[in-house]
């Protein structure tokens, strides 16, 4: 597994990387990346990111990528440690999140987990019940029946899907189909939200107002 780490303490970044390599993986190691940096994201299969870098907040990176459309696995390793901070950061696109500071023993086994899942979801549908998704051929089966989804409409249901029974607010949901142009507005994700529990069964998305969508497993 090839790592990049965005790491600002010397301390810990070494202590990160010789853990990594002695463990069998591959680190590219930045220490105070910017937002407009153009970082080497080829080969990379996974992303460890803490968010208080000197040069830019790691949730500004963590949206760009997710706004072009970058996929790879992210564990944010952050002294922010409060539930609506770690809340915010799943919410943003991050994986996985663990709080500094924090066991060594346990971030490789987060991190070896997080790339499981995600070889496991480049090749397999995730069911959610009689749902299925197939990720990367955007495409989506009710009962074993294909289900003709719009571009948007497979974005929105994918969003929900990465987290079953996670509420994704509207504002998330905007953010995260960006990368077709311009953000998604309320109005617009409520007309295409309603089209996709019509075509998928409404019982299937809750929505919680004021709040966001829920898709239940």
């Amino acid at each position: 597994m090839h790592v990049l780490l965005l790491e600002d303490d010397l301390d810990l970044g070494q202590a990160i990387v010789t853990a990594l390599k002695q463990d069998g993986m591959t680190v590219l190691w930045h220490r105070a990346p910017t937002a407009t940096q153009a970082l080497d994201r080829d080969g990379i299969d996974a992303v460890l990111l803490d968010l208080g870098l000197p040069q830019t907040d790691g949730m500004d990176l963590l949206r760009a990528w997710r706004r072009v459309g970058w996929t790879v696995p992210v564990l944010v390793i952050s002294a922010r440690g409060t539930l609506p901070e770690r809340l915010a950061g799943l919410d943003e696109g991050a994986d996985d999140y663990l709080p500094k500071p924090f066991a060594m023993a346990e971030l490789l086994s987060r991190l070896r987990a997080l790339h499981r899942r995600h070889v496991g979801q480049a090749s397999e549908r995730w069911c959610i019940g009689a749902l299925e998704i197939a990720p990367k051929e955007k495409r989506a089966w009710v009962d074993r029946q294909p289900v003709d989804l719009s571009v948007r409409e497979f974005q929105l249901l994918e969003a929900l899907a990465r987290n079953p029974d996670a509420v994704v607010s509207k504002s998330t949901l905007g953010r995260r189909l960006q990368p077709l142009g311009e953000p998604l507005e309320g109005s617009a994700i409520e007309v295409h939200m309603s089209n996709l529990r019509r075509k998928i069964g409404a019982h299937r998305i809750r929505t919680l107002r004021g709040v966001g969508y829920q898709l239940i497993s």
